[in-house]
């Protein structure tokens, strides 16, 4: 499994996010990610509606496997939903 977190620099939101993905990434070996700095980067908003094919608003917006799941609610209740943690 890979994930993609677009993010920027203190979002709340994308540190809780890249902090879970950390933490999924030391507990297996199938999962690894990249957070990716929207603003270190250039990329924008509009950039990021045409990756992810709808208007964003927020930060993060994060891809599992290419699939686009929504944002750190989103992607907390994925890797619950799909025991990602074994603690």
């Amino acid at each position: 499994m890979f994930v993609v977190i677009f993010g920027r620099p203190g979002c709340p939101f994308c540190v809780r996010a890249k902090e879970l993905a950390e933490k999924i990434k030391e507990e297996r070996d199938d999962f690894n990610f990249r957070y990716v700095d929207i603003h270190a980067e250039g990329i924008s908003k509009a950039d990021l509606e045409k990756t992810v094919g709808k208007p964003v608003e927020t930060v993060p917006q994060i891809f599992v496997d290419q699939d686009h799941i929504g944002g750190c609610t989103e992607f907390e209740a994925y890797a619950k939903e799909h025991n990602l943690l074994f603690k």
